[in-house]
């Protein structure tokens, strides 16, 4: 199923184009960033997908190599995802079945007696670079073209047999990604809008690309790596859950949030099993399935609200400040 959003009811619109609105004056940021889980492109097949701004094709080449790439033919600007197809290790254009690897090396060109010369120095394609981990495809975008500055980091729990495989949800949201970040800092509108019973407490601090959080003595432990990853942790006694969260920009103003919910296994009836099972709803949503609890609340604001760059704040209002501080040094302007 191709990504792309249309917007929701009830919500004001972004400029075409992509470009910066009152809502959301600032660009899409620089990272890693979900763009499909891995079984949902096998060997074979393409798919067009609306991200960053633009649309690219995905495809996995026979080979198993997954590629984001531009849609439009190097040689006459064919779209490569109506009409193109995937033979061997390379994406063939419908239009005169030029052929590009994953990282958009021109591969075949059928009739010519003598390859471009430029075709054997530099990919023609653009094309991201692409990594695969914990089941998902993750494409690293750059408005300049830079090549990845750092890896996409170890989550145990996603490599552990001994953890459920994780709940999925998927939320498309007509706000740019780094209000729903700020939400993991904003305590308050935890008693405001989500009704706890009261404020809590918690530290935040920013390591480079890295910002952790440490919410109510440890119940809440958060760890962000870059705009498009972020682990959640939630302890309740020797029980952990947690909450993997994978949001990817489809603009500077729409993002699809997509989150995975696991902890350890334990023996069916015992306590742990019943705590946990609890703390995964909860972490999930109220309500009938995974959107509930987001889209009764969360989603109400994030859809309709508008970002204030110079926000009016009180000494209660945390470390808001701070996160987009660390958030800033993803944009380039």
């Amino acid at each position: 199923m191709n990504s792309v959003v249309t917007p929701l009811p009830g919500t004001r619109t972004e400029l075409s184009g992509g470009g910066t609105s009152e809502r959301c004056p600032l660009p899409v940021p620089f990272g890693w960033f979900f763009v499909s889980y891995s079984e949902d492109i096998k060997p074979g097949e393409l798919k067009n997908i609306q991200y960053f701004g633009q649309e690219w094709v995905l495809f996995r080449a026979e080979t198993g190599e997954a590629g984001v790439v531009d849609p439009y033919c190097p040689h006459l600007g064919a779209h490569l995802g109506h009409g193109g197809k995937v033979e061997g290790d390379s994406l063939r254009c419908p239009f005169h079945h030029w052929a590009y690897n994953p990282k958009g090396w021109c591969t075949r060109i059928p009739y010519a007696k003598v390859m471009p010369p430029v075709t054997k120095r530099q990919p023609i394609l653009k094309a991201l670079p692409v990594a695969e981990k914990y089941g998902i495809v993750w494409a690293w975008y750059h408005p300049k073209g830079v090549e990845p500055q750092w890896e996409i980091p170890e989550i145990p729990e996603l490599a552990d047999a001994n953890y459920i495989p994780p709940a999925r949800g998927e939320w498309p949201v007509n706000t740019f990604i780094q209000e729903l970040g700020e939400n993991g800092i904003d305590f308050a509108h935890l008693k405001f809008l989500h009704h706890s019973p009261i404020i809590p407490t918690g530290e935040c601090r920013a390591e480079g690309i890295r910002w952790f959080v440490n919410m109510a003595n440890g119940y809440i432990m958060i760890e962000q790596t870059g705009p498009g990853l972020q682990v959640v942790r939630f302890t309740k006694g020797k029980v952990v859950t947690t909450m993997v969260s994978y949001p990817t920009p489809v603009s500077n103003s729409r993002t699809i949030m997509r989150m995975g919910f696991t902890h350890r296994k334990y023996p069916q009836g015992t306590p742990e099993a019943k705590l946990a099972a609890d703390m995964l709803q909860e972490q999930v949503g109220q309500g009938s399935g995974a959107e509930a609890g987001f889209e009764s609340v969360d989603m109400i604001v994030w859809n309709n609200k508008c970002y204030r760059e110079a926000p009016l704040l009180c000494d209660g209002d945390g470390e808001i400040l701070k996160w987009r501080r660390y958030f800033s040094q993803f944009y380039i302007r």
